[in-house]
């Protein structure tokens, strides 16, 4: 989270100094209508700055998934930049529209219209031709972004409903980038901060096409064929294999893929439930009924359906140079454990002079039970020699940090890896920190929510 942050709070400041250089006499500015207009510009510039951001890193880009993080925080990252883009575009119009209202209402005095200042050339007079229609189209596609961002933000909305609307943003965004590009004072054109407006907004507008034309990770899929499947009812989980026979790059355990098994349903990510074996080229996946969505799969799926599979992304991938892993899996959060796990089984078989693997202790902890389940999580903990707890919520209660420590008694020297549900991990985080442990590197955490 604290790169999240970073990113996104650097991103924002960033552009407001480049602003205030462009035209440093802004905040000195005479005259309310002189400062409003200085606002409309600056909210303005840091709205589209938000969205474009947004943009970029709807397609899943791989330059900055490492140093975010992994995927799963860019995506938070990506809400962020949404919801960040929403609220400066609403102060945004706002500052646009207040002043016109003030003035209707008598609390304003209507603003004396002076010469238009002249302009520098053939471009800036074409631009100044075009004000009234940028602005006229940027309202409505305001409004417009203002509903989409909403849906795509009330969690009741059923996923199908998000995925069909989500996209209509591009092009609400592309109309914002010809509103941005006609309102942007012309002089900043020629500042740095015009140059870095002119990036983002090319390299936005090259995102946006490629999300209506549905072209999102198109080199990184993959065609797959469904092999099996297997549904475990007292769990409403549904296991399954599919077989890549070529074009997957191969991952590592505890990375995901985007699955499409309908090409009128967008790409779900999936979490790999299983090790890498080129001569096998297979991959497993284990979902859980949470969603509309994922209710339909036991029904919808079938074995020798084609598939596209997409990735891997993710950097839940057990790497640190410690002695002693703590491992916490929440219900479905189980699912990159297990895959780790058949790696080290594979690991201890085949290939006796790796490294020697850490000191292993696995906490699952479920509210549902299902005997030959559990007895394959053991089977796989005991292949891979890891020390497996678990818990039964409604019999043995619920998992706290107290209970994990006087477990693991050397836990101090031990690196957290928890993937469950967000306000379990976000509690155990606090309470480990709360007992010295320097959670910001060793306490690590999946954010699994595309949403």
């Amino acid at each position: 989270m604290r790169r999240i942050k970073i990113t996104f709070w650097t991103a924002l400041v960033l552009l407001g100094i480049l602003w205030l250089a462009a035209d440093p006499s802004a905040l000195w500015a005479s005259g309310f209508i002189a400062w409003r207009n200085s606002m409309v510009q600056l909210s303005g510039a840091l709205a589209m700055t938000c969205m474009s951001l947004a943009m970029i890193f709807a397609l899943r880009p791989r330059w900055p998934e490492r140093w975010i993080g992994g995927l799963d925080k860019m995506y938070r990252l990506h809400k962020w930049f949404g919801i960040g883009g929403l609220v400066l575009a609403i102060i945004h119009w706002l500052w646009s529209q207040g002043p016109k209202w003030a003035v209707g209402l008598g609390w304003l005095a209507r603003p004396e219209r002076g010469a238009p200042p002249a302009t520098a050339g053939a471009v800036e007079e074409a631009f100044r031709s075009w004000r009234g229609t940028a602005e006229g189209v940027g309202e409505w596609a305001f409004y417009a972004a203002v509903l989409l961002i909403a849906v795509a933000l009330i969690d009741r909305i059923p996923y199908r409903l998000f995925y069909k609307t989500h996209r209509l943003l591009a092009v609400a965004y592309l109309v914002l980038v010809f509103h941005a590009v006609v309102l942007l004072n012309f002089p900043y054109w020629s500042a740095p901060l015009g140059i870095v407006t002119a990036v983002l907004l090319a390299y936005g507008t090259w995102a946006a096409i490629v999300v209506l034309v549905r072209r999102v990770g198109a080199s990184r899929k993959a065609d797959g064929t469904i092999t099996r499947l297997h549904y475990f009812p007292s769990l409403r989980v549904l296991e399954g294999d599919v077989d890549i026979p070529q074009s997957w790059p191969g991952h590592k355990p505890g990375q995901f893929a985007f699955v499409t098994s309908d090409d009128t349903e967008d790409a779900h990510p999936f979490t790999i439930a299983s090790a890498w074996v080129p001569s096998a080229h297979r991959l497993t996946f284990i979902t859980k009924e949470l969603g509309d969505y994922t209710r339909r799969l036991p029904e919808a799926l079938r074995v020798g359906q084609p598939v596209k599979v997409e990735g891997p992304y993710g950097c839940f991938t057990f790497d640190d140079d410690l002695t002693r892993q703590i491992w916490i899996g929440g219900g479905i959060g189980i699912t990159p454990f297990i895959a780790r796990m058949k790696q080290l089984a594979m690991d201890r078989q085949g290939y006796s002079g790796r490294p020697r693997a850490p000191a292993i202790d696995l906490f699952h902890t479920t509210a549902d039970w299902n005997e030959d389940a559990i007895a394959k999580l053991t089977a796989d903990a005991e292949a891979a020699g890891v020390r497996l707890h678990v818990l039964h919520d409604p019999c043995d209660g619920l998992l706290t940090g107290d209970r994990i420590r006087t477990a693991v008694p050397d836990w101090q020297k031990a690196s957290i890896w928890f993937c469950g549900p967000a306000g379990f991990g976000a509690a155990l985080r606090s309470d480990f920190a709360g007992h010295g442990l320097p959670v910001a590197k060793r306490f690590h955490q999946e954010l699994f929510s595309m949403r």
